[in-house]
């Protein structure tokens, strides 16, 4: 679904991805892991198209749609429910269309495609999400001006959930969660029907949530099956077998010399 082939990319004179390639197929759920400033979030922003790479390729299906939650807090009077809802595009303008439209043909076809996306549940599955996040049903209907920048992100990464995009970025989701809305939002990812790529430091969310991790280490790119716990594990033994080859190496260099 999404193919990177041979991208480097640099800030300033480090030169941070060096020759990264990878292919991410539908339906998997990817972490990518790595140090801080090792890549990962520029990785994330020319996968979006939000950056370009200094060299290399990105391909991707024609009407994918990708979602990435954005650094800026959504703002404004509208409330939390109404945020989530805009997310839905769609949905927000065919019900516009079923107000006004006079022609009964194109009214028939606007309905049969609001039934089709189940847009006349959308407020109790916004509702769910919000719920999930913290917001209880007063804060919902509260308007975002009265809230925090971390609730006003939570508001935001309700709203890209809501939106189930084919591909979901996430960069450190949980940063503005607690425990609760946590363990919330490992349940819902287990369960994402699209695929998933996210950055994250916690480890529980990447032993119950992923399939592969990608671990991003001296501008190159690692594929490991399994959670968290099966990324140590395998690292730990390639690292032993480096080691042990490294050893070989120098004990025959040793003799010839």
């Amino acid at each position: 679904m999404i193919e990177v082939t041979d991208m480097h990319a640099y800030y300033g004179k480090s030169h941070i991805l060096q020759g990264v390639s990878m292919n991410i197929q539908e339906g998997e759920i990817v972490a990518l892991l790595g140090r801080n400033g090792a890549g990962k979030s520029t990785l994330m922003k020319s996968i979006i198209g939000e950056i370009d790479p200094d060299e290399g390729d990105i391909t991707r299906p024609t009407g994918t749609r990708l979602g990435y939650i954005a650094q800026d807090a959504p703002t404004g009077d509208i409330t939390p429910e109404e945020a989530v809802l805009a997310a839905d595009v769609e949905r927000m303008s065919l019900m516009e269309e079923a107000e006004t439209c006079t022609d009964p043909d194109r009214l028939g076809d606007v309905h049969e495609r609001l039934l089709a996306i189940d847009a006349y549940s959308a407020p109790s599955r916004a509702a769910r999400i919000l719920i999930g996040l913290g917001f209880d049903e007063e804060m919902q209907r509260q308007p975002l001006d009265s809230f925090s920048g971390g609730w006003k992100m939570r508001v935001a990464l309700g709203a890209l959930l809501f939106s189930q995009p084919d591909v979901l970025l996430l960069d450190e989701p949980s940063n503005h969660l607690d425990l609760e809305a946590t363990l919330w939002l490992e349940n819902f990812l287990k369960s994402y029907p699209a695929t998933l790529v996210v950055i994250s430091h916690e480890r529980d969310l990447l032993n119950k949530v992923v399939d592969h991790i990608l671990h991003l280490q001296g501008g190159q790119l690692t594929l490991y099956s399994g959670g968290y716990d099966a990324f140590e594990k395998q690292r730990a033994e390639r690292a032993a077998q480096l080691a042990a080859a490294k050893a070989s190496q120098d004990a025959q260099r040793a003799r010839l010399q």
